[in-house]
């Protein structure tokens, strides 16, 4: 009598799954995350994945809300290491640490800011997460409009059709001021357009360490929009 193949018994697997389905994006792109696939490289059925996500689509939310917590916290972190009176140097932390995380972590990068995936709407959920990535640098905007040494001048209003979701960016985002979101969005914007290049390898390296470039835009930066320290 042939016996049923028995799946091994897996410690935490539902962290086990986040584990191989990274690798698997590695490996063959976010758009190719295969349940099954995942389930067969543990060793445990289709279903023991079931147990613990619904669908691929849950899966990827999971992993989208993990990356996005990822990130914040690193720059949350980053800017925390610097005393609260050094507001240039918050800014500039702030601004490292995100090309440091996404250097380091290219495929969670790409999971929340490169190409979308086939059939997948990110849910509700996402956004309190994904403001929370930018809450380091809206606070740090905040804390130089409050000090009045943030330079406002001319910088766009929203479109009155655009308000209702600025204003839920402001609050996820924790800017206690538009102007300060208005001003972090076009921060990260260049910051984001760079370390998207970068890690793209669209852009050669600049300087002696490769972030020649990056160092002179966060410069850039501040001195447009830091009015004094």
């Amino acid at each position: 009598m042939v016996r049923p193949k028995k799946h091994a018994q897996v410690p935490n697997l539902k962290e086990s799954i986040k584990d191989v389905a990274w690798q698997q994006m590695v490996d063959v792109g976010a758009a190719e995350l295969s349940l099954r696939a995942i389930a067969r490289e543990i060793g445990v059925s289709t279903p023991a994945i079931y147990n613990h996500y619904a669908d691929r689509d849950a899966l990827v939310t999971t992993l989208i809300i993990d990356a996005y917590t990822s990130l914040g916290d690193y720059q949350l972190a980053a800017r925390d290491s610097v005393p609260q009176s050094d507001r240039r140097g918050r800014l500039h932390a702030t601004g490292m640490a995100y090309r440091a995380w996404a250097l380091a972590k290219p495929q969670r990068y790409q999971l929340i800011f490169g190409t979308p995936i086939s059939g997948y709407q990110a849910p509700a959920e996402v956004m309190p997460v994904a403001g929370r990535s930018l809450r380091a640098l809206v606070s740090v905007i905040d804390q130089l409009y409050a000090a009045n040494a943030l330079n406002t001048a001319a910088i766009p209003t929203v479109m009155p059709v655009a308000l209702p979701i600025f204003t839920v960016w402001q609050q996820h985002t924790e800017a206690k001021v538009p102007e300060a979101l208005t001003v972090a969005i076009m921060i990260w914007g260049r910051v984001h357009g760079l370390v998207s290049l970068e890690i793209a390898r669209s852009i050669p390296p600049f300087g002696e360490t490769g972030d020649g470039l990056f160092m002179y835009e966060m410069d850039a930066i501040a001195q447009q929009y830091i009015t004094h320290t």
